[in-house]
């Protein structure tokens, strides 16, 4: 009898720490349009997880309409939601201005970050054959921004800004189109925002030849964007380092989550980071130095990682 007892406690025990061991943690990752590089980088973020956690963590990759939406569900969901925006973003939901104007919520308030992805890079694409090689070169030139994107209208502001308003002549056609109407002639240049290296860049630079072009220090100061390097040999036939724009992205979730968990997904991300850049080289640019883009509050669970690395952390992430 005793070791009848004896046998149906150790199974209980092996079937409990079996139990225990297949236990995962589902997280929803929110991001992008499906066609968008975001929303692939969702799905190697979702694979690295699984990697990183011998599948103790499971992501599921939603499609989004975008940034604002991402923000906004924050009031309907729960702890398991993580989602990307600019932390500018968060910064207006928290005050209630610009898009979130009259919108506010509590939920707003409990958004906190976890860690960086690539930002949103500004590219000024012009063909060899066009002569361009500078901003002012643009003039008389016939250029395509697309519609409707960031990059659409951050290029239609610097435009704006470098003194060339009204003295480019503006394509009417969509960015999807920019690769093949460089190589025909059509346009001598587009403008277009993505992490890099962005792949309509890399097509245009091994079959057409471009320059992507240097911004100056000034420049970028009345942009009052975040500056960003893209290295030398990223594209074909660059040989220098291109000084651009960027606007900073991050992963967020709210103070619904639980600290274990946001210190595991932080810690997995930054160990699986190499792992990722071997696959899609976007991930190259990431560093612990790019926190510093975070201007919001960071989840104590993500917070407690970077403290244990020595990271920089300032105040108001905490």
């Amino acid at each position: 009898m005793k070791h009848l007892v004896k046998t149906l406690v150790a199974v209980s025990a092996a079937a409990l720490m079996s139990t225990s061991a297949f236990a995962q943690e589902r997280i929803t990752y929110k991001s992008a349009k499906t066609a968008s590089s975001y929303y692939q980088m969702g799905v190697q973020i979702s694979e690295a997880m699984r990697a990183g956690t011998d599948g103790g963590v499971v992501v599921t990759v939603e499609e989004s309409q975008g940034s604002v939406q991402n923000v906004m569900e924050v009031r309907a969901r729960g702890g398991d939601y993580v989602f990307t925006t600019p932390p500018a973003l968060v910064g207006l939901a928290q005050r209630g201005a610009a898009m979130f104007e009259g919108k506010g919520d509590p939920a707003f308030d409990e958004i906190r970050a976890l860690f960086p992805i690539p930002s949103l890079t500004m590219h000024f694409v012009v063909s060899e054959a066009s002569g361009i090689t500078s901003f002012e070169g643009m003039e008389g030139k016939t250029i395509l921004l697309g519609s409707g994107s960031f990059g659409a209208r951050e290029g239609e502001k610097y435009l704006g800004l470098f003194g060339l308003e009204g003295k480019v002549t503006l394509a009417d056609s969509e960015l999807s189109n920019a690769v093949a109407a460089l190589k025909n002639g059509q346009i001598d240049g587009f403008v277009t925002a993505g992490s890099y290296p962005a792949p309509n860049v890399i097509e245009a630079a091994a079959s057409t030849g471009v320059t992507v072009l240097s911004l100056s220090d000034d420049q970028v100061a009345q942009t009052k964007r975040t500056p960003l390097t893209i290295p030398a040999g990223t594209y074909a036939g660059q040989d220098e380092d291109i000084l651009t724009t960027s606007l900073p992205v991050v992963a967020y979730t709210t103070t619904a989550m639980d600290d274990e968990t946001a210190y595991l997904l932080t810690r997995t991300f930054w160990e699986q980071r190499d792992e990722m850049g071997s696959a899609a080289a976007w991930w190259n640019g990431i560093n612990p130095n790019m926190i510093a883009n975070i201007t919001t509050q960071i989840h104590p669970g993500a917070l407690r990682y970077y403290e244990e690395t020595g990271a920089e952390i300032t105040d108001a992430h905490r």
